[in-house]
C-alpha cells in the first residue's frame, strides 16, 4: 500500500488534513478571503477541501488548486461536481513549488504543505509570487509548544516555538492580521481520526492485501503520537498581509 493511499484512507473522516475543526476553518476563511469575487489559489491543495468550503461560502469566488497527487485531485473534482462547484474550480497536476499562473490571486493558501517547498520560508516566498497587491496568505504549520524530545524532533523536524515562528514570518516581510492556534481538542481529534479511519478500514477489509499494512501503520502512528510528540507539538494558522502592501521577493 503506497503512501498516497494510506493518506487517503486516514483522512476519510477528516478531509481538512490538519488539526482544525469546522468552526476554525470557517473563521479562518472568513478572515482570509478579502471579498466575494476573490480569486483563490491553494498550493498543495490535496483533495481541495479548503477551496471547496471557500467556494460554497462565496458564490462569486473562483478557485484554483495545485497538487502532485492525481488521485487527490480526482477526489477534489468529484467532490466539486457533487457540491455543484465544478464550474468555479480549476485544478492543476504538478509540483506546487514550480507552479506558474498567468494571473495573480487575492488569497493564497498553503496549510500543512511546507514540506513541498522545503520549509515555511520557502512556502511564503512561493505564495508571494502569486499574490495580487493587497492580497492575503493563509498558512498553517507546526511548532513546538514545549521542549521536544529527540525522538519528536526526528519524527517532525526541527520546528521553532510559537513566538519564534511568528517572529520569522514578520521578519520575512509579513504582518499577521488573524490567526488560530489549534486547541488540544483539535489536535487530539485529528490524530484519533487519522489512526482510527485507517484502522477501521483495515478491520473492515481483512481480505484486502493492504489490510495488515494499514493496521500496522495506524498502530505505529498512534504510538508515535502518544509517546513521541503529543505533549510537545502545536499547530498554528496565520492570515498574513505583506507589510509593505506590495508583492514580489522584497514584499
Amino acid at each position: 500500500m503506497h503512501r498516497e493511499q494510506i493518506s487517503r484512507l486516514a483522512h476519510a473522516d477528516h478531509p481538512i488534513a490538519a488539526p482544525l475543526d469546522d468552526d476554525s476553518v470557517r473563521a479562518l476563511l472568513e478572515h482570509a478571503v478579502p471579498r466575494d469575487d476573490a480569486r483563490v489559489l491553494d498550493l498543495g491543495c490535496g483533495t481541495g477541501e479548503w477551496l471547496l468550503r471557500a467556494l460554497a461560502a462565496r458564490p462569486g469566488l473562483r478557485a484554483e488548486g495545485v497538487d502532485v497527487s492525481e488521485g487527490a485531485l480526482e477526489q477534489a473534482r468529484a467532490a466539486a461536481r457533487r457540491r455543484g462547484l465544478g464550474d468555479r474550480l480549476v485544478l492543476h497536476h504538478g509540483d506546487a513549488a514550480d507552479f506558474a499562473a498567468d494571473h495573480a490571486f487575492d488569497l493564497v493558501i498553503s496549510v500543512g504543505a511546507a514540506h513541498a517547498f522545503g520549509g515555511p520560508g520557502a512556502t511564503l516566498a512561493a505564495a508571494r509570487r502569486h499574490l495580487a497587491p493587497g492580497g492575503r496568505v493563509l498558512v498553517g504549520d507546526g511548532y513546538w509548544e514545549r521542549e521536544p524530545s529527540a525522538e519528536a524532533v526526528a519524527m517532525l523536524g526541527d520546528l521553532a516555538d510559537l513566538p519564534t515562528t511568528v517572529d520569522r514570518v514578520v521578519a520575512d516581510g509579513w504582518t499577521p492580521v488573524h490567526g488560530h492556534i489549534s486547541t488540544r481538542r483539535e489536535l487530539d481529534a485529528y490524530e484519533w481520526a487519522w489512526t482510527g479511519s485507517l484502522a477501521s478500514w483495515a478491520l473492515d477489509h481483512p481480505a484486502d492485501p493492504g489490510s495488515s499494512q494499514a493496521l500496522e501503520t495506524a498502530a505505529a502512528h498512534r504510538d508515535e503520537w502518544l509517546r513521541g510528540y503529543r505533549d510537545a507539538f502545536g499547530f498554528v494558522c496565520l492570515v498574513l498581509r505583506s507589510t509593505t502592501g506590495g508583492t514580489g521577493p522584497t514584499g
